[in-house]
């Protein structure tokens, strides 16, 4: 009997960031305690000799390539449009050791869990898909990536 099951992780950091061009107050550098969930599904491994026996994915293999894609980088950075003038800011800030991630998009969190999305689904195994991204910016605000709405 096999069936498909989705999984989900969370994950929590804290990012800086300021919107180029913006006209309210999220032009200005602030951060955000940044949580992000990761769904992802597959059909659990469905022999016993193996390990990882009825799991999609094993947690902390799912967790490793969050980490390292998301996490690490962008957690206490200051995330930066580079294609904007906020470009000499992320030089600035670097040069007096600070953690900059200088990116080619407007860091909003709906361009991020795009970005993010690109990553994770790099990274998976190739029987696993990614179905969704949930990123919340605040208590009340957040961006989702869903998989079946993407061309």
């Amino acid at each position: 009997m096999s069936s498909t099951i989705r999984i989900t992780k969370e994950f929590n950091f804290e990012t800086g960031h300021a919107l180029y061009g913006y006209d309210g107050l999220c032009k200005n550098v602030h951060g955000h305690s940044y949580k992000l969930a990761v769904t992802v599904k597959g059909q659990p491994i469905n022999d016993p000799t193996n390990v990882k026996h009825g799991m999609v994915i094993d947690f902390s293999d799912l967790k490793k390539i969050v980490r390292e894609e998301i996490v690490l980088p962008f957690d206490h950075a200051t995330v930066l449009n580079a294609t904007t003038p906020h470009k000499e800011l992320a030089e600035e800030m670097e040069q007096r050791g600070h953690k900059v991630l200088q990116v080619n998009y407007q860091p909003t969190s709906e361009m991020m869990v795009i970005d993010f999305a690109q990553k994770i689904k790099a990274r998976l195994p190739k029987n696993i898909s990614l179905v969704a991204l949930k990123l919340r910016e605040t208590e009340t605000s957040f961006a989702e990536w869903l998989a079946e709405e993407q061309a």
